[in-house]
Order: structure tokens, then C-alpha cells, then sequence
């Protein structure tokens, strides 16, 4: 692996009710909630959009009639476009209960792809977060902060993939979130295939004011504290806003939950203990030696460990206690803030951002483990006993007693970041002609401390335990011993656990630059619909990226683990245009095009892109939308530079089975058949970018000024998608080579023969599968979104918000030639939800607002449809979960508000699922799932001044 394995809509100004008034109708509603949000005018909330002059002295009242859109490069008049665009302000997060960007994020119901988090400790990006937009790939999304993206994370997402975090933002600090579905690449370039999210934060404050909240949850672990300020100045010519966010939040332990502190006890076979002494053999059988039944270390995992009997297999020491590893990281992290801008005359204004963040996220994936199977360079990998007739192996899972104090062994992921942007912006004196220019720089640095067993000292300290060899078997190649098994069953000390394990500390960086021009003219010239616009975008700038891990892992010391380096620099480049006519006051069509070109180790990879939009209203209260156009992500630095990583797989050899008569349904029985071949893998300069065809169509519907129901359906057609090669066709196709199936000296018989290796013998000794362009994708699916707001004389208002996504086709295809997968229909290959929607109503009288939030989970697959298909007996999917949060805020003098909020009101559990095994320890699917139950927070917040 290429990172340290774990166990092989809107923007307004000031007088925004002009516009109101002007497009009246079916737009009435959405003026009259965001002006509502105080939005103070700063046109930079748009992603991607230049920041105009609506701020400087010189801005005309004709400008500040325009909204900025987000999906467009143009100031306009109108509220929605042909591009979809969903809105979460900080009001929405603070009372649906989101306790961060990511939250809100990966609760909405765009969000129904499974994704790697804190309850995968396994994982490889811990300290980050991010989400899966309508199932795509998480990379296939696009971050912005203030419409300028993000830098990637340094760490390598489920190892092999660079993406971008969502973490580490200050949540008091934001304004309010962009959401924009579908393939946006002729605005923002590489990775908006599934879409976009552009977080806005402030721009300006009126006085200082402090934000504190702790939390807790029902069942135990998860407490957290939060204290943010924010105070805005006005020096002079100058506008400062400044802020700074502190939180810390403790880890919840599986033992602290009822699903995650035993075995499972309701599946589908019997409850079995974790196997923590035991010997056994080829087959698995179970080698029951301890003289003394277990009483040695019955003191082991809180007094619980005994002998105990796993059926068909045979007897061992153990445990049915589970639960000592994090399923909810802890947290430590700070953030600042600063935003300036002045006017240095009547057409020009200087601006700049900075965002500064460190983080300390702390996990633990659980005591060491000492076992001879799973890695063939160990010394006792299989040994023999001339008492047992077997190939044998031992392991031993060390109990919280061995090593001590737990929580002074957590992994920890240190993270800090910061980011920088310089800019001017104005207008070319009276013109209608604006510019931006500005220059952004990020930088991410990441060290990963890992708590591990180290090769050689856990196999030296088990080496009295097996004594000398006192033969070796040529024909099964292993060694003889006659282990002392008393020894071996007893605990051992946390001084003697520490001999041997410690941390392993890798670092790594990415950084970003990017320098940007815009021109814009929203009145370039006159049509019978209106004014139309244009923007001009040229950019410029440089990706890098290095991966250095600790050197052990490089060498083998690291018990279990991998890692391998990687480094990658690249220099890109862009030209974006976008030109919107109002052919009628009807129907306006937006084209939009872009050329972005990446500069790689002395070659380049480049893509043009292109959208076009049409808007049509037939009445006022009524928008029919459509898209069509093209979308691409590069390859990332790891796809083009990541080191080769070796790892071990099953793999029939056909070649040899084919010399010895074993082809087609005889094919089982051949020795050669799935063998262990040692494998690798590694980065591929000569990638191309990944390509999507993306179109959606819309309606969007205001009857009145207090309902608006917007309905979407998007697809995507995504080929050349980066794959690591399939390492059983490249087996195929080198044994048609060798056997004369196919032209031995053609290309793709000379790549195969090429990346096979046997020795002189002919036996397999290593597959080379470079990541390649292989696989498609497709992609349907539906989004609808309601609005509306009930206000009453008496009883105060009432406003409801609620939006659904239902993925209608999702298929994919590994391999050219290979079958088409049905990932709705497959479980084997996806898990991911199929539709997941989201309500709220909040209810606002006098001084006190209540907020009831819930939400929709449908329908997964169950552990035994994800492993074998929905054919085995037991297999089938799980009910919907639902959710819901309850908050309530109260103003109780002018500027001092109180609040509290329940998350998980229900302390619903996720559904059961029976057809996972006694030998679970986790019986739901983490990636879909989690158990943290019911959550209380209670905050206070006060303004200066008020």
C-alpha cells in the first residue's frame, strides 16, 4: 500500500430586495429566505466566481442589483439557473444538530455512498474526512473554500487514492455551504465529476462575539468542548474580520457500546470468543495445549478469559469481551482566522485571506498481535511438532492487561495546514468590465504516529517460546520445533510489551499554489431577453506531493504493516470562458468551456471541457432546466507517483495449469490453482485523465411566495477510470501468449510477459499490476428538494425544508471486456444506499426557536448478501433507519442566546442484522452505520453590543 497499511445556493447584496421585487414570482420565496440570512453583500461567496467591487465606493447601483449564482462565472438576475444548487447556511447546521462541515455533509441526502471513517481503524486517513456524492468515488468531488480549491490531504485515502479533507474547518466561521450536483468541470476543472461544494466563510462582522457548546452522548465516551470568537473591525479604510475556534473532543471505545464490547451473540452461528492463545493447523483445525486449561491467564480482558470450545474446530483460551479499540476518534484542534480588504481607490480593492489549522486526531485499532500465519517471511511461518501431525501456526492477541495503559499507545495524526490568498479586485474605471486577481497558497503536513509491533523484536522475544529448530521437512519446506506451550500460555508484562512495540512515525506533505485572472461584463451587449454576459478565467499554478514513511516500514520491522514512499510534483494551467445570452425573456442558454493542461515529468495531460445550459419559463412561477457537457479528473500524484507496494494474493497460475491438462471446469482441482503470488503495484506517468459525459434535467416550481419544489435528474457516463490492473486477466492473457493463443510478439504479449516473473523452473514468483485506465461507470439518479414557509399571527412561523435522492442506475465495469456490474443489484461489489432523504420543520415564536430534524436512511444490503450475493440462503437487505435531532434556542437578553440540542433523539441503533457470524466483533457495516447513540449538547452564545 502506498500509505502505512492497517493489517494486511446563493450569494446577495445589500439590497437584494430590488431584485426581489423585479423577478417576483416564482423566485419570491427564495429572495425572501436568504435575505433573511443577513448576508452582508460579499459577492466571493459564489464558488469560482470573481469577487466584483459590490463593496468598494465605487460600486454602481446597477451592479448592486446582480446576484452571483453559484455554478457561474456571470453576475445576474436570477435566483436559479440551468445548474442545481443546494444551500446549508450556519443557522442550518447550528439547529439540525451538524456538529461540523463533515457532518453536514455526509448527512444530506446527497451523501448516499459508503465512505471510510473514525469506526474504520483500519483505515488509512483517520485524521480526515470526507463523503461519497450519489455513490461516486469520494476524489470525484470538488472542495472549495471561498471558490478556490482545496489542497489534497497528504495521506492516501484507502491507500491508494489522493482526495481532499473536510476537516479542520473553523464551523463558527462559515457562512454557509454550496452544494452543486453534477459534472462541473468547465467552471472548475479536474475532479468535479460528481460534483462541487464550495464553503464560504465571513466576510464581514458586526462586533465581536463568543460561541461556547460541550457535548456528551447517553451511553458513555464523546465528550466534547467548543469555543469559538469572532469580532469584525473597521480601521480606518479597512474592513478586518478575525476569528479563532477551539474543540476537543474525548474517543468512544467499543467496549462503551452494547453492539462492539462482546461477540456477537445473534447471528448466524454461535457466539465465539476471540481466539487469544491458540495453536492450530493447516486446515484450520484447533491444537489444544495448555497444561494448565487456561487458569494462567484467566486474569486476562477484565477476569474474562477461559477455555472455550469453537465447534468443528477445537478448544482455546479466550475472551467473548470485545470492544478495546476507538470507534469514534478523539479530537484536539484549533483553528484562526483573518479576512482584510480596503479600498485603495474609488476602482480598486485590496483583499486577503488566511486560514490556519492544527489538529491532533487520536484512534487506536487495539492491542498487538503476535500470529505466525499471514506473512511468509516470517521465521515460523507453518512450523512442525513431531508430536502433531499438521502444518501449525500460533497466535496470541494481547490483552489491555499486557500492554498497559491503553490510551498512552493511541495512534495520533498531526495535521497542520495553512492558507493563504492575496488578491485585488475593481472595475476598468466607468465600464461595465470587472476584474479579479489573486494568488492562493495551501500547504498540508501531516505525521502519522502508529503503535506497533516491531519484526524483529516481537519474533526475537517469542524465540525461547520455539526453542532452536530440531529438524526441517523438505517436503512441506518448514522447520521443526517442539515449542514449550506452557510458556506461551501465560501473560506476559507491560514492560515486556513495551520490548518490543513503539511508535513508527511517517510524515508527509501537499501544497498547492494557484495564481488567477478574471474579466467579467454582465452587460456586454443587449438581447430580447436582456443583457447578455461574459467572464474570461485564465490560472496557473503547482501541485506536490511527498509521502515519507518511517524506514521500517520500508524493511520489514513493522509487524504487519506497510507502508512505501512516494513523491510527485506537477505544474498545470487553464483558460475558462463562459458567455450567457437571455435569447428571450423566456429562454437563455449558458455555454461554458475550459482548457486545462498538466505539465508531468517532461510530458502533459490535458482536457478540454465544455457545458451548455438551457433555462426556459413558460410562466413566472415555473423554470425548466437542462444541462449537457463534459466532465474529467487528471490522475492524482499518487496515481502517477506512487512507489511500488508488494502484497500477497490468491491466484490461479494458468500457464502451469494448462502444461498439466487443468483447463476449464478441471481447473479446481489443479495444484496450481489459487496459490499465494507476491504482487505489486505502483504509480503510471503515462495515465490519462478520467472522462464523463454529465447531463441533468430539472423543474423547478413557486406556486406562491411560500413554497418552492425543485425535482432534478442527473446522469453520468464516466470511462478511463483509474484502476490497478487485474492481476488474474494479466495471468490469462500471459498463458495465451506462452501457449500461442496469442501472438507472443505483439504489444499486449510482451507487456504480459513483461510484469509475470518465474524462476528457472517455470514457477510463479511475482505479478506486476500497474494502475492502468480500465473501467466505466454510470450513473442515474434523482434529487428533489421543498420549501415552505407558514407564517401564522398567533402562533409564530413554521418552516419546512425536506429533499430526497434516489439512485435509479448505478453500474460499473472493472476491465475492458468485462461483464457489466449492477451495483444496485450486486451487493458483492457496493453497499451503498439507494435512496436516503432528509425533513425539517422549525418553528419560531417570540424569542424561542425549536428545529425537529430528521432523517432517511433506505434500504442495504446484510452481511451475507455484501459477501456471497443475494442467491446464499440468509442473504437480503436491511430496513430503512431513521434519525432524528431536536434543538431549541432562546434568546434570553439582546445578544445572549442559549441553546441545546439531542442528536439521535431515539438512540436508534442501526438496523439489526442477524445474518452476521458469532466471530463478529462488529456486527453492523461501519461504512453505512454507526452506533454512537444518543448525543446532548448545550450551548451559549453572546454578541457585544446588542
Amino acid at each position: 500500500m502506498t500509505t502505512v497499511g492497517r493489517f494486511t445556493g446563493f450569494s446577495f447584496i445589500n439590497k437584494y430586495k430590488i431584485v426581489c421585487t423585479a423577478t417576483a414570482g416564482m423566485f419570491a420565496f427564495v429572495c425572501q429566505h436568504s435575505f433573511a440570512q443577513e448576508v452582508t453583500g460579499d459577492v466571493s461567496k459564489t464558488p469560482g466566481v470573481t469577487e466584483s467591487n459590490t463593496s468598494s465606493k465605487s460600486t454602481k447601483s446597477a451592479d448592486l442589483q446582480e446576484v452571483i449564482v453559484t455554478g457561474s462565472l456571470i453576475p445576474q438576475q436570477r435566483a436559479e439557473t440551468s445548474t442545481p444548487v443546494s444551500v446549508i447556511t450556519l443557522d442550518d447546521m447550528q439547529t439540525k444538530g451538524f456538529a461540523s462541515v463533515a457532518d453536514a455533509l455526509q448527512r444530506s441526502s446527497f451523501a448516499t455512498g459508503s465512505v471510510q471513517g473514525a469506526q474504520y481503524v483500519g483505515g488509512f486517513t483517520q485524521g480526515a474526512q470526507t463523503l461519497s456524492m450519489f455513490g461516486l468515488t469520494p476524489s470525484y468531488t470538488k472542495y472549495l473554500i471561498d471558490g478556490r480549491p482545496l489542497a489534497d490531504y497528504p495521506a492516501l485515502y484507502n491507500g491508494t487514492d489522493i482526495f481532499a479533507s473536510i476537516s479542520g474547518i473553523p464551523t463558527l466561521l462559515i457562512d454557509h455551504i454550496d452544494i452543486l450536483p453534477g459534472g462541473q468541470s468547465s467552471i472548475y476543472g479536474s475532479d468535479a465529476i460528481a460534483g462541487v461544494v464550495n464553503i464560504v466563510l465571513k466576510k464581514k462582522s458586526d462586533g465581536a462575539a463568543i460561541d461556547a457548546r460541550a457535548g456528551w452522548t447517553d451511553d458513555g465516551g464523546g465528550t466534547q468542548y467548543r469555543i469559538g470568537v469572532v469580532d469584525g473591525f473597521n480601521p480606518g479604510n479597512w474592513n478586518i474580520v478575525v476569528g479563532a475556534q477551539y474543540e476537543k473532543k474525548n474517543p468512544i471505545w467499543g467496549y462503551q457500546r452494547d453492539l462492539t464490547k462482546q461477540f456477537f451473540t445473534g447471528g448466524t452461528s454461535p457466539q465465539t470468543g476471540e481466539r487469544d492463545y491458540l495453536i492450530f493447523g493447516l486446515d484450520g483445525t484447533y491444537y489444544f495445549q495448555d497444561p494448565s486449561n487456561c487458569a494462567n491467564v484467566a486474569g486476562q480482558f477484565g477476569n474474562s478469559v477461559a477455555k472455550l470450545t469453537r465447534p468443528g474446530y477445537g478448544d482455546y483460551c479466550g475472551t467473548y469481551k470485545s470492544g478495546y479499540y476507538t470507534i469514534d476518534n478523539g479530537l484536539e484542534s484549533t483553528q484562526g482566522y483573518l479576512h482584510a480588504d480596503t479600498d485603495l481607490n474609488d476602482h480598486v480593492q485590496l483583499f486577503t485571506d488566511v486560514l490556519w489549522n492544527h489538529d491532533v486526531t487520536r484512534f487506536s485499532s487495539g492491542t498487538a498481535y503476535f500470529g505466525t500465519a499471514g506473512d511468509p517471511t516470517s521465521p515460523y511461518y507453518y512450523f512442525e511438532d513431531p508430536n502433531i501431525p499438521d502444518l501449525l501456526n500460533v497466535q496470541h492477541v494481547f490483552s489491555p492487561e499486557e500492554a498497559g495503559n491503553l490510551a498512552s499507545q493511541m495512534d495520533k495524526d498531526t495535521n497542520n495546514s495553512i492558507r493563504g490568498t492575496l488578491g485585488v479586485k475593481g472595475s476598468l474605471g466607468s465600464s461595465d468590465w470587472t476584474y479579479t486577481v489573486d494568488m492562493t497558497y495551501t500547504e498540508n503536513k501531516l505525521t502519522e504516529k502508529t503503535y506497533l509491533a516491531f519484526t524483529s523484536a516481537i519474533n526475537n522475544f517469542f524465540a525461547p517460546i520455539f526453542g532452536d529448530p530440531i529438524g526441517y521437512d523438505s517436503a512441506n519446506q518448514v522447520n521443526i520445533f517442539a515449542p514449550n506451550y506452557a510458556a506461551f500460555y501465560q501473560p506476559i508484562t507491560p514492560d515486556q510489551y513495551a520490548s518490543f512495540t513503539g511508535y513508527a512515525t511517517s510524515y508527509s506533505r501537499t501544497e498547492d499554489s494557484l495564481a488567477r485572472a478574471q474579466l467579467t461584463n454582465s452587460s456586454l451587449f443587449s438581447l430580447p431577453g436582456g443583457e447578455a454576459g461574459f467572464a474570461a478565467v485564465i490560472e496557473g499554478g503547482a501541485q506536490g506531493w511527498d509521502y515519507a514513511p518511517d524506514p521500517r516500514y520500508l524493511d520489514g520491522e513493522t509487524y504487519l504493516y506497510t507502508a512505501v514512499a512516494g513523491s510527485g510534483h506537477r505544474s498545470r494551467y487553464a483558460a475558462t470562458s463562459e458567455l450567457r445570452l437571455p435569447l428571450l425573456k423566456s429562454l437563455t442558454v449558458d455555454v461554458s468551456g475550459r482548457y486545462d493542461d498538466y505539465k508531468i515529468s517532461g510530458s502533459n495531460v490535458d482536457k478540454a471541457t465544455y457545458n451548455i445550459g438551457v433555462e426556459y419559463r413558460p410562466v413566472k412561477t415555473l423554470l425548466l432546466r437542462g444541462r449537457y457537457g463534459t466532465a474529467f479528473k487528471a490522475p492524482t500524484l499518487s496515481d502517477e507517483f506512487q512507489g511500488q507496494s508488494g502484497f500477497y494474493q490468491q491466484l490461479n497460475d494458468y500457464y502451469l495449469c494448462a502444461q498439466n491438462g487443468y483447463t476449464g471446469t478441471n481447473l479446481g482441482n489443479c495444484p496450481y490453482a489459487q496459490e499465494y503470488v507476491f504482487g505489486t503495484t505502483e504509480g503510471n506517468t503515462r495515465l490519462r485523465p478520467i472522462n464523463a459525459k454529465v447531463a441533468d434535467l430539472g423543474i423547478v416550481w413557486a406556486p406562491t411566495s411560500a413554497i418552492s419544489v425543485a425535482a432534478d435528474y442527473m446522469l453520468w457516463n464516466i470511462h478511463d477510470e483509474v484502476v490497478q490492473q487485474d492481476s488474474d486477466k494479466l495471468l490469462s492473457i500471459e498463458s495465451q501468449c506462452r501457449l500461442g493463443d496469442l501472438d507472443i510478439s505483439s504489444p499486449t504479449c510482451v507487456a504480459a510477459l513483461a510484469q509475470v516473473t518465474r524462476d528457472n523452473s517455470g514457477n510463479l514468483v511475482s505479478v506486476d499490476t500497474p494502475k492502468i485506465n480500465a473501467a466505466q461507470e454510470t450513473l442515474h439518479a434523482i434529487r428533489v428538494e421543498l420549501n415552505y414557509t407558514l407564517t401564522t399571527d398567533r402562533v409564530g412561523s413554521f418552516k419546512f425544508s425536506g429533499s430526497y435522492s434516489n439512485i435509479l442506475k448505478h453500474t460499473f465495469v472493472p476491465n475492458v471486456g468485462d461483464p457489466t456490474i449492477d451495483l444496485l443489484a450486486d451487493p458483492t461489489w457496493s453497499e451503498e444506499f439507494k435512496t436516503k432523504g432528509d425533513f425539517s420543520v422549525t418553528w419560531d415564536i417570540g424569542k424561542l426557536g425549536t428545529t425537529l430534524y430528521v432523517e432517511r436512511y433506505g434500504r442495504t444490503p446484510n452481511y451475507l448478501a455484501s459477501i456471497y450475493g443475494y442467491d446464499t440462503a440468509g442473504a437480503g437487505t436491511l430496513g430503512a433507519w431513521t434519525l432524528a435531532n431536536l434543538s431549541a434556542q432562546y434568546e434570553v437578553i439582546p445578544g445572549l442566546e442559549l441553546s441545546a440540542n439531542i442528536e439521535n433523539l431515539f438512540n436508534r441503533m442501526p438496523p439489526v442484522d442477524n445474518s452476521y457470524p458469532g466471530t463478529e466483533r462488529q456486527p453492523y457495516n461501519e461504512f453505512n452505520y454507526d452506533i454512537y447513540g444518543r448525543r446532548f449538547f448545550v450551548g451559549a452564545s453572546y454578541k457585544f453590543g446588542r
